[in-house]
């Protein structure tokens, strides 16, 4: 690797060479993307919401046999088996745990107290100040641009705004895809920035063809957010399938969301019950309808429809704003080279815009 390094309390904190990180997106973050991310000198993230216990443990150890470097894995901090995945964690000996909503006192303490750096990823600055008091060791912030589930603050004025409430490092999402980006959010005082949509369009990704073109082809203007999907703000490609969505009425949504919470039930393990108390967790202080509880457990067959089968017609597929500018499939050693030196040279000419030097 040429790429020059950069020291930030990010690569610090979790011994990795660049302060960049690969998200934990579902269908889409597994062994090949999440070990190539961590062999370019990133931080990969293992999304494990999809998964068995024992198909996370085994994704674990793949991705053990692939890179001696640090890597995450992802949980989802209102599962009801949060405390059995952050059993495997800690037996397994992963260096990150991240969470895409805010973990507990009781989770954090376990992982802090096994060695395990916790990093939760947040969307207000008052998410960020509670787990920075309860003792995560940084924070992920991201932004509206983002893909998948998203608010409505724009990563510019959530980032400062985090930066400056909070003493821990400050991972910056939403919005970034080169190394102008990082330049701009260690400017904003991040300690590096994580990335989505631009390393589930990496050669390394293993999302069929046809959906990586559908990525390839989107403008801009090609990426909305709707509720349709499972009644949260949920960042997007609009496909025919989402226009469908954004037009049909209760009763043929709630059809469809009951097919396919059985699907998923079948594929990820989970009885009726655990399903149950887990959509108990997530209607909680969301105010959910129990309609869009079930609404919910239909976003994963959605999304594996295209992450998984390649059915574009048949799936969605989450995006951020930055899918409109990408328009090429590097590998993770070449995106995160490329990265890096972009950012080093937009920080170089910064740096000779200072007068007298």
């Amino acid at each position: 690797m040429n790429a020059p390094p950069l020291r930030t309390p990010l690569t610090d904190l979790v011994g990795v060479r660049h302060p960049v990180v690969q998200t934990g997106m579902g269908w889409v973050a597994g062994p090949r993307l999440v070990s190539a991310t961590a062999n370019a000198g990133a931080l990969g993230i293992l999304a494990s919401t999809t998964m068995t216990l024992p198909q996370l443990r085994a994704a674990i150890r793949e991705v053990r046999s692939r890179t001696d470097a640090p890597f995450g894995v992802n949980l989802r901090a209102d599962a009801g088996d949060a405390a059995e995945r952050v059993r495997i964690i800690v037996e397994e000996g992963v260096r990150v745990a991240s969470f895409a909503l805010a973990p507990s006192r009781e989770l954090i303490a376990r992982l802090k107290d096994a060695g395990v750096v916790v990093i939760p990823s947040v969307g207000a600055r008052r998410h960020a100040e509670k787990v920075a008091d309860w003792g995560a060791d940084a924070v992920l912030v991201q932004g509206g641009e983002g893909g998948g589930h998203t608010g409505e603050v724009a990563t510019t004025i959530l980032l400062p705004q985090v930066v400056d409430a909070v003493g821990i490092p400050v991972v910056a999402a939403g919005g970034f895809f080169d190394g102008r980006g990082l330049a701009a959010a260690l400017a904003y005082g991040a300690a590096g920035v994580a990335m989505g949509t631009r390393f589930l369009l990496t050669s390394d990704s293993t999302v069929p063809a046809a959906v990586k073109a559908a990525y390839l082809a989107a403008t801009v203007r090609d990426v909305t957010v709707t509720r349709k999907v499972d009644g949260l703000p949920h960042r997007m490609l609009r496909t025919d399938l989402v226009d469908s969505l954004e037009r049909s009425g209760r009763s043929r949504a709630l059809l469809r969301a009951v097919r396919h919470t059985a699907a998923f039930r079948r594929i990820s393990g989970l009885g009726w019950t655990r399903m149950i108390r887990e959509g108990l967790a997530l209607r909680h202080g969301k105010n959910l309808t129990w309609s869009q509880v079930l609404l919910a457990a239909n976003t994963p067959m959605l999304l594996r429809a295209s992450m998984v089968d390649g059915r574009t017609d048949l799936g969605v597929m989450a995006a951020g704003q930055v899918a409109g500018l990408i328009d090429d499939l590097p590998s993770c050693a070449d995106l995160v080279e490329r990265v890096m030196a972009e950012a080093c040279a937009r920080m170089d000419t910064l740096s000779g815009l200072r007068t007298g030097d």
